[in-house]
């Protein structure tokens, strides 16, 4: 069970993928991070535009163009992607998909589901972009399936 859409599985995955390779300096073009991260190139390139005109990735064009992070992009908060891409219904809708749970009017799973809702939210804001480059540098982690 995936916690993140497909569309924010490929933002996060390629997120990532860019921090590692943007630490020693090289631009990414969509080919390279599709094929790194496992993913459709077309729809890859659809996630990033997305993100770059949101300002959580940087693009140049030409011949040594490509995506690319700055440092101040490595050190934001993972859940900034999150809520780019799949809003912040993670963290403020019901576990069962009910429209009407609240405090007031709980669903059988609302305290138990709201534990890990704030859990979840904690580790993506206390995670930044490029907490792991160097574990992904060293091959101790992998973007692939």
């Amino acid at each position: 069970m995936a916690i993140f859409s497909k569309t924010c599985e490929y933002a996060i995955r390629a997120v990532f993928y860019l921090a590692q390779k943007s630490a020693s300096g090289v631009k990414s073009g969509i080919k390279d991070i599709a094929a790194g991260i496992d993913s459709p190139e077309l729809y890859l390139g659809k996630i990033l535009q997305d993100l770059s005109r949101k300002g959580l990735v940087a693009s140049s064009k030409g011949p040594n163009g490509g995506f690319f992070l700055s440092s101040e992009m490595l050190s934001l908060p993972l859940i900034e992607i999150v809520r780019a891409v799949d809003g912040d219904s993670l963290f403020t809708g019901c576990g069962l998909g009910l429209k009407q749970c609240s405090e007031i009017n709980p669903c059988p799973l609302h305290n138990e589901f709201k534990d890990i809702r704030q859990k979840i939210a904690l580790m993506l804001n206390r995670t930044t972009i490029g907490s792991f480059n160097r574990e992904l540098i060293e091959g101790l982690l992998s973007l692939k399936k």
